[in-house]
């Protein structure tokens, strides 16, 4: 049965070669073509498997819906697992790279590249969802995790757009430093933003959104909001937001802006920064709606207006700007040079340009003050040491119909992705085949960095001679440019163009006048080169940047700083081109300091839907993402490799000398295992710590092996299991029938018992039911007798008594009419009092009006006596219970009342003592049993540490001769003091529910000093301490109530003073330890 249980418990760890679905690891391929690639990716889509490794590599497949393979069962499947000992998924990449980095102190980056639509965001999201998940808990950790996480929401709604290719596609570069301490937890983030896409801001190709912020503003603000920001919630009131596709399937924007809004608070937005954040939005919005008319000056000179001055008017409200200042920029533009100032007016074509740039800048430039924001939340707050983990998602190659500057700078920048990928790559191959000291076979692969250098060189690349043109004086234009890349890049192989000497296409109408083509490692990309210097340029009048200024919005006037006039500077800024390529250059130099985690994302069709796989289109892919060459440099020498542990684990039983268990160690075992199968050994090599398998067909030779001997496992198992089974069978229906008769007597007993019961019990009734009808007869019979006699009595003493005064009645007449009438008078008063008495509640003070003066001093007396009669009456409705709450209640108010003001609170609050239900919780089992006597008090407080102020939850326990302290999680008791050590409690008189108890000088208890305390229930718990102090010591405890006063902490006194301050968390009242001598405790 023993071999059995390690049988199934081998057999319940899954593996990568489990159950697969086509070829889990790529290297494991056979036989390697492009085709089988391709197929083995469609095989696994078709079955839902949208991750295939390529050794360490994860290549990622977009499945265009969702999968339930994200779930907190999947994470905690994958945490701490072997790379390879699970079927392929993101997860198990983050966390080979998250165990990395907390366990052997390396730097960890995750490379996620492809194309536009591929699932990059996506992917960026489960890795750091991932990391979230696996490291440290506690307050301050998750709070670090939620900010990093929702920094996400935010930076997307800013810098993500519908494109025709990707519903969610990111226009900007985004890297994502995230820091961890020692032990993994993280600390904080460093997020890195590259070339946000902002021509997209006023203008967007056919079939493609604006970005998300525009459309989710519209669609989820509230009334008020929008007419604070002076919008209106109809898109196609805005030039720059595009009516064609303004509305995407599956996209709620209204509820994405309430996400939004929830983010920026969560990530530490205040409300005026947000706020101020979407009044830029909304500037930005109204600045399309700006339209100009041309207009002839004396001179001769065109000059544009504005049409209508409205909008305008609304611009300067929401910014703060003086309307003709922003007007006179749009109108002229003024240029420096030396100490002249020239002013010239801008036509109609030069004023939409004016508009358009101040729009982009505007937007630009807020995206980046976003960025940094988020950076001041999320950073790291200690200067320790830190690992850190970067995160790069960046946009993927792309090829339009149109591409033009900006997709140039986003191919350049997947050049050098790729550039390091193969670089990193074959490092890390290498290295391993040192590390274990195997020979290493070079393989030949193709290196981009020609098509790199023909973009970046300094002297002759394309950004620089851009650079040179933006910067030459004369008629610059992007023909010029053209004639220029002609002159210079006619003979590089990877350049063409329609005048280019080296040209293949010179009669090919494909390749038009105003183009070039550059082959890229992806494949060949058309650029249109119009727009290219402007955009490299990227020019804003500097009136513009004086106006925005001169803004009293804080946060626009804090965007232009170059806008300032004391710090004019004449020196052209860099162009965009040459910050991006410096940009590049910093985070190559980053990612080469850290261990590389590769996502290489596919887009599996261009219809953005689910269940197609679109072969060409992968094929495409794989090429440019240079798979097939990733496979074959892994599979250079050894096409497998694995530690000699899980080897031997995973086929011991192919070998009767390593099962069930090897006694030695593990390499050796393996050595014993290969060489029982007789495998040639030129198949394999042995390595320091891992088995090198050469070809695959060895390794499925191994796995079919394998195969066979676990079902013949399987039979022995069956064949067991089934004779166990029969037995077990057979002796539960033997002791069931045992059982079953054993019951069944005891029934027919209980039940022949039950029925004689019953006719005993009809029997007595009918006999207790006619002796008490007789006793009943008999009463009813003396009673009248008793009441005739009565009857009789009261006739006879009438008669007698009326004959005895009937001498006297005469000579009384006036007297006795007198008290009659008195008699009368006063009859009618107390009737008339009956009906109008008012109700028993001693709280009630009506009273009826007196009708006669006579009657003052009875009606008064009469007042007293019913209300000492009514509150008799009340307090005999007290249980004893009650009773002693009530009597605390007064013993409270003699202590407290005008001396403490957190007494009146405490008031209408019922004393109950046992907060805690000590003996019905199972968690308390021990504390409960550990305590003999009576509990009186049983509560939560907060125990002050005598060395910083901090405070630790305790049970406080109140016994008849006791005070105990003990642990709130485990029930341990951790301390006791004998009430008569007690001497004092002291507290403050305000409204906090801090107090110290006095203890003893000299007595066991009082070895660490005085407590000091804070509770929720401060009266109740002195009122029930002094109660029970009094009646076990017969003394009365001191209660001293004062702002200041001294407790003793081991030898030292401290003085605990209570201060007014304002509170960061709310009203709750917060202590700190000063110096040796002063503890100080700020109550708000």
């Amino acid at each position: 049965m023993k071999k059995l249980g390690t049988m199934a418990k081998m057999e319940v760890k899954t593996s990568l070669l489990d159950n697969m679905i086509g070829v889990g690891d790529m290297v494991l391929l056979e036989p390697l073509t492009e085709e089988t690639f391709i197929n083995n990716l469609k095989k696994r889509f078709d079955h839902n498997e949208i991750y295939t490794y390529i050794g360490s590599v994860v290549i990622s497949v977009n499945p265009y819906r969702s999968l339930p393979i994200y779930s907190p069962e999947k994470v905690e499947d994958y945490r701490n697992r072997n790379f390879y000992e699970l079927s392929p998924h993101i997860f198990a990449l983050s966390d080979e790279a998250y165990r990395s980095l907390r366990d052997q102190d390396k730097d960890q980056c995750i490379l996620i590249t492809g194309e536009s639509g591929a699932g990059k965001t996506e992917a960026s999201k489960l890795v750091m969802s991932y990391v979230a998940a696996v490291c440290g808990k506690g307050a301050e950790v998750n709070q670090v995790k939620e900010q990093l996480l929702q920094s996400n929401p935010v930076l997307e709604a800013f810098g993500n757009a519908k494109t025709v290719r990707n519903d969610n596609s990111s226009r900007f570069g985004k890297y994502m430093d995230i820091e961890f301490d020692f032990k993994g937890d993280p600390l904080g983030g460093v997020i890195s933003n590259y070339l946000l896409e902002k021509s997209r801001v006023v203008k967007q190709p056919r079939g493609e959104r604006n970005f998300h912020v525009f459309y989710q503003l519209l669609s989820g603000a509230s009334e008020e909001l929008l007419e604070k920001l002076k919008l209106e919630r109809d898109f196609s009131r805005y030039n720059y937001l595009s009516l064609d596709s303004a509305k995407v399937n599956g996209v709620d924007d209204a509820a994405n802006f309430r996400t939004v809004r929830n983010a920026m608070q969560i990530v530490g937005f205040m409300d005026h920064e947000a706020e101020a954040v979407l009044e830029v939005v909304a500037a930005v919005l109204k600045l399309g709606n700006i339209e100009f008319k041309p207009e002839s000056r004396v001179n001769g000179l065109d000059e544009s207006k504005i049409k209508d001055k409205n909008e305008l008017k609304e611009i300067c409200e929401l910014t703060a700007i003086d309307q003709s200042v922003l007007e006179r920029a749009f109108s002229f533009r003024t240029v420096e040079a030396k100490q002249e100032k020239v002013s010239t007016t801008l036509n109609v074509a030069q004023a939409y340009y004016a508009r358009d740039a101040l729009a982009k800048n505007l937007y630009s430039r807020l995206f980046s003050w976003l960025v940094n924001r988020i950076n001041e939340s999320i950073k790291a707050q200690t200067k320790v040491r830190k690992k850190v983990m970067g995160v790069l998602d960046i946009y993927g190659f792309e090829i339009f119909e149109d591409n033009s500057f900006e997709q140039f700078i986003i191919n350049y920048c997947n050049e050098k992705l790729q550039q390091i990928f193969i670089e990193l790559t074959l490092k890390e191959e290498q290295e391993e085949y040192i590390r274990e000291d195997i020979e290493w076979t070079h393989i030949d692969y193709f290196n981009n960095a020609i098509i790199c250098d023909l973009i970046e060189n300094n002297t002759n690349g394309i950004l620089a001679m851009l650079d040179e043109e933006c910067l030459r004086p004369g008629t610059v234009t992007d023909d010029t440019f053209l004639e220029k890349l002609n002159q210079v890049c006619a003979t590089h192989q990877h350049f063409e163009s329609r005048m280019s000497r080296c040209s293949r296409f010179l009669n090919d109408t494909t390749l038009p006048h105003s183009c070039f083509r550059i082959q890229h490692y992806a494949g060949k990309v058309l650029y249109q080169v119009e727009g290219f210097v402007d955009k490299n340029n990227d020019l804003l009048y500097r009136d513009l940047s004086q106006a925005m200024w001169k803004a009293g919005h804080t946060l626009i006037k804090s965007l232009f700083p170059e806008g300032n006039p004391a710090k004019i500077n004449l020196k052209r800024p860099p162009t965009a081109g040459s910050q991006f390529k410096a940009s590049v250059a910093t985070l190559m130099r980053n990612l080469q300091t850290k261990n590389p985690n590769y996502i290489r994302c596919i887009k599996p069709n261009d219809k953005k839907a689910a269940h197609i796989f679109s072969e060409a289109l992968v094929c495409h892919q794989i090429r440019y993402l240079g798979l097939l060459e990733n496979v074959r440099v892994r599979r250079a020498g050894y096409a497998f490799r694995q530690a000699y542990e899980p080897c031997l684990e995973r086929y011991k039983m192919l070998c009767k000398q390593t099962w069930p268990h090897w006694r030695g160690p593990a390499r050796a075992g393996v050595e014993v295992l290969f060489n029982e199968l007789e495998i040639p050994v030129e198949e394999y090599s042995f390595g320091r710590s891992k088995i090198f398998i050469r070809n695959p067909r060895t390794l499925f030779k191994l796995e079919d092996l394998r195969k066979q001997r676990l079902e013949d496992l399987a039979t022995l198992i069956q064949k067991i299991y089934r004779g166990w089974k029969c037995r077990t069978h057979f002796l539960l229906m033997r002791r069931s029938q045992i059982v079953v008769a054993a019951w069944f007597r005891r029934f027919a007993q209980r039940k022949r018992y039950q029925q004689t019961k019953r006719s005993a019990l009809v029997i007595q009734s009918y006999i207790r039911g006619w002796k008490a009808r007789k006793i009943l007869r008999e009463l009813k019979h003396q009673k009248r007798c008793e009441e005739a006699a009565t009857t009789i009595a009261a006739y006879w003493h009438g008669t007698q008594v009326r004959r005895e005064y009937r001498k006297f009645f005469r000579a009384n007449a006036g007297k006795k009419i007198y008290e009659f009438t008195i008699q009368r008078i006063v009859q009618k008063y107390f009737l008339e009092m009956k009906s109008k008495m008012p109700s028993l509640s001693p709280i009630d003070k009506n009273w009826p009006s007196r009708p006669y003066l006579f009657l003052d001093s009875t009606h008064k007396e009469l007042k007293r006596i019913f209300h000492l009669w009514r509150c008799k009456k009340y307090r005999d409705q007290f249980t004893d219970q009650r009773k002693l709450i009530y009597e605390e209640k007064l013993e409270a108010s003699e202590l407290f009342k005008d001396k403490k003001a957190l007494y009146p609170s405490s008031v209408g609050q019922p004393f109950q003592g046992a907060y805690l239900e000590i003996s019905k919780n199972p968690k308390y089992k021990k504390l409960k049993d550990a305590i003999e006597e009576k509990i009186i008090i049983a509560e939560v407080v907060n125990k002050i540490n005598r060395a910083n102020g901090k405070s630790t939850s305790r049970i406080f326990l109140l016994t008849n001769n006791n005070l105990l302290l003990a642990d709130q999680k485990s029930g341990q008791i951790k301390s006791e003091v004998p009430l008569v050590d007690v001497t004092k409690v002291s507290m403050s008189s305000q409204n906090d529910g801090f107090f110290a108890i006095h203890l003893k000088e000299g007595s066991e208890a009082a070895s660490k000093g005085d407590f000091l305390f804070s509770s929720d229930h401060l009266i109740e718990m002195a009122t029930k301490l002094y109660r029970t102090t009094l009646s076990q010591t017969r003394q009365k405890l001191n209660i001293e109530i004062s702002d200041e006063f001294l407790v003793q902490f081991r030898q030292d006194k401290v003085c605990v003073k209570f201060i007014q301050g304002n509170q960061k968390n709310g009203s709750v009242p917060t202590c700190k330890r000063k110096n040796n001598r002063l503890l100080e405790v700020a109550v708000p």
